[in-house]
């Protein structure tokens, strides 16, 4: 990640040095999301599709953070903006807990959004729900989770925390 980060920056000061205006803009707000999909995951910048663990600090951090959560048996809401990082999120999480949880993101039909959320909430043990930002940051109430990771940041703190309070409700 770092070899692959170190590159992009390179690449951009190079090409920052040729354009002028509005293009040097448009140049770092691209480089941004590149950046960001980087330190996700490289096969998701890269779209190679393996997903592989060692590939990705996050994904040992998210292993570190959730093998606690699991040996206490509490349940977690983790927020990425990548639809495309849910289903490589959700095989990881599915083989550290051994067992499925429930993922929503844009593609999500109403009544597929409502049967994750009542799954989760429910009282069957499901250790974790995968949403991407924007579909699940508002409007749900998942307050049977105790914990909320953020796998990528938002550009919009308040958005996060918009996010956050579909677990932490007033009053709870």
């Amino acid at each position: 990640q770092q070899v692959l980060y170190t590159r992009l920056a390179d690449e951009l000061i190079a090409r920052l040095k040729a354009a002028q205006g509005i293009q040097r803009r448009g140049l770092i707000l691209a480089y941004i999301q590149k950046f960001k999909q980087a330190c996700n995951h490289p096969d998701q910048l890269n779209g190679t599709g393996d997903f592989a663990e060692p590939g990705s600090g996050k994904f040992a951090r998210l292993r570190e953070i959730c093998e606690e959560l699991r040996e206490k048996r509490e349940r977690v809401l983790i927020f990425t903006q990548f639809r495309e990082m849910i289903e490589p999120l959700d095989g990881f999480c599915t083989g550290l807990y051994g067992r499925p949880g429930v993922h929503l993101h844009g593609g999500t039909t109403l009544p597929g959004r409502e049967a994750a959320v009542t799954t989760f909430q429910g009282n069957d043990y499901v250790p974790f729900f995968l949403l991407s930002l924007k579909a699940g940051g508002t409007g749900l109430n998942l307050t049977a989770s105790t914990h909320v990771i953020h796998f990528d940041r938002w550009w919009n703190p308040a958005v996060e925390r918009q996010a956050e309070d579909r677990a932490y409700r007033i009053g709870q």
